[in-house]
């Protein structure tokens, strides 16, 4: 197939793209700057320097193309996670971004467009396993992860085949956090916000990037993307610690995030939810069945893995 990547220089797009090349599609990927076009084409892939937010400049990048993959996003960092307004280019991209995509995708004749989004918009179920049919909760943070869906959406009410990948929460190599994440743990702390008891629903980046391809043969609808095994947010610290061959000395903020309120609530909440669905439509499975497998794979991957 001919596919067209937006966001293919973020996080799931580093691994999305080369995965795309390798099993034979050919690929054109959004690029913002020089030094990121030159990364593309290293990985196979066509670069296109345009706007995302320019519908008619996507409608001519799109013509010819037989898929359309919005991975686009603009994630703050950690250590602005809490801010606000550090997620106002975030929600542009998923909101206004999204739309421009989905109408330049349909005014060029591309018949299917994957929208990513989060399993994190689901409410807290405690220890329930959660499927598609479980109603999403509209706090703020998630508002543009639901714009995003409901663009796709209209892209299949006009005739495409829009399908919403709803990821968990991602870790591995590319993954900003990640580096962080291992980088307290090798000093004895594990994260954990939010109940002991609560459940994380993760993915691996390669397994994410591997769902994107299979996304490409998966009917019309919304699909959770996790790993088989979500852990306890108890477990998920201890398989921090255990990828770095580091004893576990302080652990936190626990219940204390809970105060933080819908700053914190995609993270702080517990939500146990299921994959079956995607499997069963595509064949997928994920390489790392837990994170226990995936922190484990991530550290070797950045070289911080002792004992």
């Amino acid at each position: 197939m001919t596919v067209f990547v937006t966001g293919g220089t973020g996080a799931i797009g580093g691994h999305a793209v080369p995965a795309l090349v390798a099993v034979g599609h050919d690929v054109t990927a959004l690029a913002r700057t020089p030094g990121k076009a030159a990364v593309l084409r290293e990985q196979g892939a066509k670069p296109v320097i345009v706007s995302l937010f320019d519908r008619e400049a996507l409608a001519e990048a799109f013509a010819g193309h037989d898929a359309v993959v919005n991975l686009a996003s603009s994630l703050p960092s950690m250590s602005r996670f809490l801010s606000a307004k550090a997620w106002e280019a975030t929600k542009r991209v998923r909101s206004e971004g999204s739309a421009a995509v989905a109408d330049a995708a349909a005014e060029a004749g591309v018949t299917r467009m994957i929208q990513e989004s989060v399993c994190m918009i689901y409410p807290d179920r405690g220890d329930e396993w959660i499927g598609e049919d479980v109603p999403v909760e509209h706090y703020p943070a998630a508002l543009g992860n639901l714009a995003a869906e409901a663009n796709a959406n209209r892209f299949t009410e006009a005739g495409g085949t829009g399908v919403i990948l709803r990821f968990g929460w991602f870790y591995g190599p590319g993954a900003a956090h990640s580096e962080q994440l291992l980088g307290q743990a090798r000093r004895g702390i594990g994260a954990a916000l939010g109940r002991l008891d609560g459940y994380v629903s993760s993915i691996h980046m390669t397994d994410a990037a591997s769902a994107v391809v299979a996304a490409l043969q998966a009917p019309a609808g919304v699909y959770n993307v996790v790993d088989d095994e979500p852990l306890t947010k108890r477990d998920y610290s201890a398989a921090l610690a255990a990828a770095t061959g580091k004893r576990q000395w302080v652990r936190g903020p626990g219940r204390a995030a809970l105060l933080l309120g819908d700053r914190l609530t995609s993270l702080t909440r517990s939500i146990r939810v299921g994959n079956t669905a995607f499997r069963d439509a595509t064949g997928w499975a994920p390489r790392y069945p837990s994170a226990r497998e995936g922190w484990v794979a991530t550290a070797e991957a950045l070289g911080v893995r002792q004992g």
